[in-house]
């Protein structure tokens, strides 16, 4: 009810224009013309919660005056934010029905079918539409907008990068940051059907548009660990540091995999001491304490990660700090230990790990294109 009020500003707005060009038409009551008091009976109409009647009213008052398209914009809009799809493109096929639309009218009205088609989901129909005011050179930016939100959702990523191009070279807008993801989808795909080397290809195109891709580093770094390049996977991963740090906790575990398989301790110790003076995140900490463990003892291992947890309180950094407590630990004391681990794996395991920057949408996995808000790099790793 209260939305159709916001609509009466406008539509008061356009009454006020139309009484300083027509002249006065409020002498009395009995001077009000055919138009004016029709339009008073579509305001009465959505007043009392009766938009089917107002739209009738509204469409014959669009026959009587072509002043009104604006007005029915504004209302077919109104109609599809709430929800009432068919209404919405009703009013809009009934705008570009009439031939006597400006071309800029008309251009406006089949991008609002557009939309209405788009939020029915009838996506084929918004598809043409887009495409013919492109190839009319009408609404162009906002329809290639469209068109790519389009091929995002039916994963037709070539021409969702065809049309981000054109939109690029139209807006001047620099859209190498959705590029690269449509070219990580294809490698994506490319890899999963075991062409590696076309994966390849699109991700080394992924980074030329945009050379700050988390995603296509860590991809390259998976493909060439899975093909036994670790030489190669290390620069891929190696590579994330300098594109994000918050991603650090993603490739600190393959890292340490790569150097232990190249036969390079050294190496993967060098790296770990590395990123504890630039980013000591959780997850470096629990890999250095791994490598103490294994090569100094239980003890040292202890003692370092103690002193990182008093500066970097982490549920998973006391988890491990358990974990190494009960392998000294005896009787009640080691049963206790235990039930506290237990407890806190409970409490890790329901643990978001990543979030939405935009929207604040939580999850467990990593997903590139947010599910709540839809936009892209915005899910990042929630620090611990």
């Amino acid at each position: 009810m209260w939305e159709f009020l916001f609509l009466l500003l406008p539509l008061a707005a356009f009454t006020g224009w139309l009484i300083g060009r027509k002249g006065s038409l409020f002498r009395g009551i009995n001077n009000l013309n055919p138009f004016s008091s029709q339009y008073f009976v579509g305001l009465n109409y959505l007043l009392n919660e009766q938009p089917d009647k107002a739209v009738d009213v509204f469409v014959k008052l669009l026959d009587a005056n072509q002043e009104m398209v604006e007005t029915h914009l504004a209302l077919g809009s109104l109609f599809r934010r709430r929800g009432e799809v068919d209404k919405a493109i009703g009013i809009h096929q009934n705008l570009i029905a009439r031939s006597t639309l400006t071309q800029e009218q008309r251009a406006l009205s089949l991008l609002e079918l557009s939309r209405d088609y788009m939020r029915a989901g009838v996506l084929d129909r918004a598809e043409n539409l887009l495409l013919e005011l492109v190839d009319r050179g009408g609404q162009i930016e906002a329809s290639l907008q469209h068109l790519m939100e389009i091929y995002q959702q039916g994963k037709d990523w070539l021409r969702a990068i065809h049309i981000a191009e054109k939109l690029q070279a139209k807006s001047k807008r620099n859209m190498g940051h959705y590029i690269a993801h449509f070219y990580c989808e294809l490698a994506e795909q490319r890899w999963l059907k075991g062409n590696r080397d076309e994966a390849r290809e699109y991700l080394k195109q992924a980074l030329q548009v945009n050379r700050h891709c988390v995603r296509a580093s860590l991809l390259q770094g998976d493909i060439e660990a899975s093909s036994g390049q670790d030489k190669n996977a290390l620069k891929s991963y190696q590579r994330v540091q300098n594109q994000d740090q918050t991603f650090l906790s993603e490739i600190v575990l393959p890292v340490a995999q790569c150097y232990e398989r190249i036969g390079n301790p050294d190496g993967m110790v060098k790296y770990l001491k590395t990123c504890l003076q630039t980013h000591p995140a959780i997850s470096v900490i629990l890999a250095f304490s791994d490598w103490l463990q294994k090569t100094k003892g239980d003890e040292e291992a202890t003692q370092f990660i103690s002193e990182h947890l008093r500066e970097r309180p982490s549920i998973r950094g006391l988890s491990h700090l358990i974990q190494l407590s009960i392998a000294r630990a005896e009787g009640t004391a080691k049963s206790d230990l235990q039930t506290l681990k237990e407890l806190i794996e409970k409490i890790i395991a329901n643990k978001s790990l990543y979030r939405c920057q935009a929207c604040g949408f939580s999850s467990r996995t990593l997903q590139w294109q947010c599910p709540g808000c839809k936009r892209w790099d915005v899910v990042k790793p929630i620090p611990e």
